[in-house]
């Protein structure tokens, strides 16, 4: 008869997966892909290196969901910030972008990570995926705003992609693990400026 694993089983698979996913990350978040050695993520999540194997045939894969998990976060919380502060679409852009920027620079390390760190083939995909939500988000609240008359009529989906762009070649400088600290009000609130100025009537 053949074998057919039970629900037990099968959650303590996922169990076991999810805790190799949180000790890469919180490496990954520490000192980049390059403290994440597979021997080091085993360790930290309190299994042997074979079982690491077993859920992930090769660290690119692992990296892989690492990247998914994390920038999917990332991009909840700034869609979450841009519908919580209601009202005008400049309104909801600006709390998108400051939310994306103070995260960043909140955890620098595991931003630099997302944004900007060297990655293998298969984690770049996942980058270019993180890259296209972002601006899809985006997109929808400058939708909004041309269809409310609030903003000037625009390719949206350009515009959304060009912001994204901006934001992380701005943030590359402050996120690298040799910049000097910077201070994250004034840079968050020249970021905010600049996106805006970007999609408002006035600048076109």
């Amino acid at each position: 008869m053949p074998y057919r694993a039970t629900e037990r089983t099968e959650a303590r698979r996922e169990a076991t997966r999810e805790r190799i996913v949180r000790a890469a990350h919180d490496l990954i978040a520490r000192g980049g892909y390059r403290e994440a050695q597979v021997a080091a993520v085993a360790a930290g999540a309190g299994v042997a290196t074979g079982s690491v194997y077993r859920h992930f045939p090769s660290k690119a894969e692992l990296f892989a969901e690492v990247f998914r998990q994390a920038s999917q976060r990332e991009v909840d919380a700034t869609r979450a910030a841009a519908d919580a502060a209601g009202g005008t679409a400049s309104r909801r852009l600006a709390a998108a972008v400051d939310t994306f920027a103070r995260r960043a620079l909140r955890g620098r390390r595991l931003a630099w990570a997302l944004l900007a760190e060297p990655v293998d083939p298969a984690v770049e995909v996942e980058r270019l995926a993180f890259r296209r939500a972002y601006a899809a988000g985006f997109a929808e609240v400058l939708r909004e705003g041309v269809d409310a008359g609030e903003l000037a009529p625009q390719n949206v989906e350009l515009t959304a992609a060009a912001l994204v762009g901006a934001l992380g070649e701005a943030l590359v400088g402050p996120l690298s693990p040799v910049a000097d600290d910077v201070d994250a009000d004034a840079l968050v609130a020249d970021l905010v400026t600049f996106c805006l100025r970007s999609v408002t009537e006035e600048a076109h």
